[in-house]
């Protein structure tokens, strides 16, 4: 059966990868109780590669670290729909935590976050309205540009 997310997924022809392998020492994703953790997602594409390297206000555009803040929470639901074998078990989203690698005197963290937040709300709809943090970092694995957690809930 395909959840209802699953069926939104298709229908907005966004195709989940194969979950990325954590970089480092860590596990991707981690459940207690209700809750399903998802560790910092790089913005790779499906092929593997980042959708954008470097720093915003330096050699990153805006609109290329909106591309990237969606390919990292594109890269979050398919460590989700992995973990939990699908996507019905996800009551709401809690939580997205962003990750901007900038140069100090960049600005626009929240809008280039609502690339992955704008994301999850089309896939999710009023289950994936969430809180959220944007930081901006000197720099993040790999060089990418952007990095996103989450938090969700389960039934």
């Amino acid at each position: 059966m395909t959840s209802s997310f699953e069926q939104r997924i298709v229908e907005l022809g966004i195709e989940l990868p194969k979950p990325p392998k954590p970089v480092a020492s860590y596990v991707a994703t981690h459940q207690l109780g209700n809750l399903l953790y998802i560790s910092g997602q790089l913005c790779l594409a499906p092929d593997g590669k980042l959708v954008a390297t470097g720093s915003l206000g330096d050699n990153v555009s805006v609109e290329s670290g909106i591309l990237a803040a969606r390919a990292a929470a594109i890269n979050v639901v398919a460590q989700a729909k992995q973990a939990l074998q699908g996507l019905d078990k996800i009551k709401r989203v809690v939580r997205l935590g962003g990750f901007i690698s900038a140069s100090p005197s960049f600005a626009e963290h929240a809008r280039v976050m609502n690339g992955a937040s704008d994301l999850i709300v089309e896939i999710f709809a009023e289950q994936g309205r969430h809180t959220r943090s944007t930081i901006g970092v000197s720099s993040l694995p790999l060089q990418a540009a952007v990095e996103v957690e989450a938090l969700f809930e389960l039934h």
